[in-house]
């Protein structure tokens, strides 16, 4: 069997039937655009360690499609990761031999540096918001509050607002795609992980802002366009570039509202596991590794308090 038919069964049999779609979407890209069109042709058998290996190699040098250079290191561990589990399938069911899963070294990945808003940029961003007559646009003020992921947030219902104990319940996210025709469509999904299902408090000077937004609103979500429908990622990515924009604000993306929520929850004290499970990390170990600067950042800050009671 060809590696490329073998992709194929895998696709269907193996990842769509217990996979999240956007899994499936982009393992399947993947598959399309970057695998089939290199490896696709070998026998399944005449696979080696030492030809999955050069192909990692050239995806680093010059895998991008378009432009000819290379590809990202994260991007090309996403590609390595359909590598290993399509052919450790592959393993298991006796369509090959051997593992090769495990002989496929992956390129090391860097950190990503954290990027959050400053007080001052805060500031200015919630008193746009909070001004504007696009109602929408108070999801962004509702992120800087409770470290909510876009697809989190645009996926929220009414329903999952709890006015009397000021909570978030967060059970399902949404994310853009398309339907049986090829029409773009809202998506909606299980969260990220398992983990990412969780009930985040806000803080209840938010209140009126949210009885005001629902009073007003005419769908059953709290993020929704002129028009009553919910609003698409890309969508709502783009009206928030666009506010950054308007207030001379370096550009940063979406996500840095979530950074700049556990910035600004360890700089007041939040203790790492209360923030580790208002973001739905899967341990605390995580939010550690993640917010380190911060965290040693406020450490010094309360052991310059503590310095200044001896002196």
């Amino acid at each position: 069997m060809k590696y490329k038919q073998w992709l194929l069964e895998w696709l269907e049999n193996y990842v769509k039937p217990v996979s999240k779609h956007k899994t499936y979407v982009r393992y399947n890209e993947i598959v399309t655009q970057h695998i089939t069109t290199q490896l696709g042709n070998y026998e399944l058998k005449s696979l080696t360690p030492l030809v999955l290996q050069h192909y990692t190699m050239r995806l680093l040098k010059d895998g991008n499609l378009k432009t000819g250079a290379g590809l990202a290191v994260n991007t090309v561990n996403g590609i390595v990761t359909v590598l290993k589990n399509s052919l450790r399938s592959a393993y298991v069911v006796g369509e090959i031999k051997e593992h090769l899963d495990d002989k496929i070294k992956r390129p090391r990945a860097t950190q990503r540096q954290i990027t959050s808003f400053t007080v001052s940029e805060q500031k200015k961003i919630e008193r746009e918001v909070l001004s504007s007559p696009k109602p929408r646009m108070f999801g962004v003020v509702l992120c800087l509050y409770t470290g909510l992921r876009i697809g989190e947030l645009l996926a929220l219902e009414w329903t999952d607002i709890d006015f009397q104990k000021c909570t978030v319940t967060v059970s399902k996210s949404m994310h853009d795609g398309q339907d049986s025709n090829g029409v773009n469509t809202r998506i909606i999904d299980l969260p990220k992980t398992e983990t990412s299902k969780r009930v985040i408090p806000f803080p209840k000077q938010l209140l009126p802002h949210l009885r005001a937004l629902k009073k007003s609103s005419t769908t059953k979500y709290v993020v929704s366009s002129t028009k009553g429908i919910g609003v698409f990622v890309r969508a709502y990515q783009r009206s928030f570039e666009l506010l950054l924009k308007r207030l001379n604000i370096p550009h940063k993306g979406f996500h840095a509202l979530r950074h700049t929520f556990a910035t600004r929850a360890i700089e007041c004290g939040m203790d790492v596991k209360t923030l580790s499970e208002i973001l739905g990390h899967k341990n605390a170990n995580v939010t550690l590794n993640k917010y380190v600067h911060s965290f040693m950042e406020h450490k010094k800050e309360m052991m310059n308090r503590l310095g200044k009671m001896l002196i």
